[in-house]
């Protein structure tokens, strides 16, 4: 059986573990109940993620010098450290340097994509590769290639029969 991690403050047996990763180094803390609740990290009212994230302790290199301030706002690193929040879109791109490591260590990357159902990307899938067969389809009997349509529209019918039995395939 393995240790358990011990308590960074206090050696006592850590049930939170927090990890960043700046600039390809990682920085872990472990803590224990008793420990995580007087700092504050295990009630979200009370707990500033990004003043964890931004310690000292945590990240010794800064990536944005100490006393930059967005010029849209005049939002400062330490606004950002004891609101959690930055005061208009401009900081986001002061901040880059800052906030780009964040996003990449808890998100494993910097741009949303979103989510898609399953459902709905198979469905988007058919009636695309339905579009084509029909110009394709058209194409095939404007140059007169009469096998390639006849062909083409047997498929448009199997992905036809598909869109409206979707599952039996």
């Amino acid at each position: 059986m393995a240790n358990p991690l011990k308590c960074d403050l206090c050696s006592k047996p850590a049930t939170v573990h927090l990890t960043q990763i700046v600039n390809n180094k990682v920085h872990k803390v472990d803590l224990c109940e008793a420990c995580a609740q007087a700092k504050g990290v295990t009630d979200p009212s009370g707990f500033s993620l990004a003043d964890l994230l931004l310690k000292a302790s945590l990240n010794p290199e800064p990536a944005t010098p100490a006393g930059v301030k967005c010029e849209r706002c005049g939002c400062t690193q330490n606004d950002f450290k004891k609101h959690g929040r930055f005061g208009c879109p401009t900081c986001y791109d002061t901040f880059r340097g800052v906030i780009e490591p964040m996003l990449e260590s808890m998100h494993h990357g910097t741009a949303h994509a979103g989510k898609v159902p399953t459902r709905a990307l198979e469905r988007k899938s058919l009636h695309d590769r339905l579009t084509k067969l029909e110009l394709d389809l058209t194409e095939a009997v404007k140059t007169e290639r009469y096998e390639d349509a006849a062909r083409t529209r047997d498929e448009i019918n199997q992905v036809k029969q598909a869109v409206n039995h979707p599952g039996s395939s």
